[in-house]
């Protein structure tokens, strides 16, 4: 039986969402138990209009929740009995637990993991890496996307070390190809710290890297791993997001502004609905904190139900493929004594 914490508040539409989500997951994977976080007779109220295996599902009441617009590290120190860190909690002391999903503050949660969960042997940093779909079918990861503002070549190697070892391990991508986020392609692209990188990386035996990649290349499918700084990553995975969405309201102003638009829309109806599906990012689940002693996922504040579902899955699929204990295993080589 895999054991995960879902923080059962802190979303946007929480704790409904959290609950429809955790339902999901207990229907979809009978190897699953769950421990829900938050105040007990919100949650109870939620659980008692659903149908769902009792035995596998726990409530451990914390009446507080963390706002998003708390500041982190203040947050994790004084909000003790949030429905977050009654979680962090939890997922430290016990070792049945396997990991712990939050669509909470990400700032909290990420300085949480760091300060209260810890690293992996021979982790120097965890990273934040979200998952993004490609225009060919496939996916793309992102690390960092914001845990780590200033970053080494060291810690970018790190990073897509692995990164590299999740996408094989829980999305079975074969020999992720890995980019190093830059302002062109050619090797001597770049500032100091993204030169040492190339070269660092590039004597990295056990990654496929695949040279530098310019932000325009993200979403193409040449690359399934971006390494970069957080302060890099954040700023491209939401002007990748914010430029689909402004893409998708254009098209949808212009349809509507000619009738003769609107009657070549109508054949193309099912078109639009596979593109917006397959943009949607409550289908990718959230961002995995890579690195952390133990499972941690962060999904979308806005998520719904089956983006928390994802989410859970995300967390399951990383204990059973015990992405953790390969990490550990594959760092040593390359750290510094």
């Amino acid at each position: 039986m895999v054991k995960i914490v879902l923080d059962g508040f802190g979303g946007d539409s929480s704790p409904g969402v959290n609950v429809d989500g955790a339902v999901l997951a207990l229907e979809r994977f009978p190897d699953l138990s769950l421990i829900l976080t938050g105040d007990e007779q919100l949650l109870k109220k939620e659980l008692d209009t659903k149908n769902y295996d009792r035995a596998r599902v726990e409530i451990v009441h914390a009446p507080e929740v963390i706002d998003v617009n708390e500041k982190p590290t203040d947050a994790i120190r004084l909000k003790k009995e949030s429905s977050m860190m009654k979680g962090i909690r939890l997922l430290r002391e016990d070792d049945s637990i396997a990991g712990l999903v939050s669509i909470g503050s990400t700032g909290a949660l990420v300085a949480a993991a760091q300060l209260r969960i810890g690293r992996l042997k021979n982790v120097i940093r965890p990273t934040f890496c979200p998952i993004l779909p490609s225009m060919t079918g496939g996916i793309v990861g992102v690390c960092d996307s914001g845990a780590n503002v200033d970053v080494t070549p060291d810690y970018l190697q790190q990073f897509a070390i692995m990164g590299s070892l999740y996408l094989e391990n829980v999305y079975h991508v074969e020999r992720p190809r890995v980019g190093l986020l830059n302002i062109g392609v050619e090797e001597e692209k770049g500032d100091q710290l993204r030169k040492e990188a190339y070269k660092l990386l590039s004597e990295t035996g056990n990654i496929n890297f695949a040279g530098n990649m310019e932000a325009r290349d993200l979403l193409t499918g040449k690359f399934d791993l971006v390494v970069c700084d957080g302060f890099s990553g954040n700023i491209l995975i939401k002007g990748a997001e914010g430029t689909a969405l402004q893409m998708m309201k254009m098209i949808k102003s212009k349809i509507y502004s000619k009738t003769v638009y609107k009657l070549g829309a109508g054949l193309m109806k099912p078109m639009f609905a596979e593109i917006k599906e397959f943009m949607n990012y409550q289908n990718y689940g959230g961002s995995v904190v890579l690195g952390a002693r133990k499972v941690v996922v962060k999904g979308h504040g806005s998520s719904d139900g089956t983006a928390v579902c994802k989410c859970i899955e995300q967390a399951r699929q990383m204990q059973l493929s015990e992405l953790s204990e390969k990490i550990e295993q594959e760092l040593p080589e390359y750290v510094k004594h």
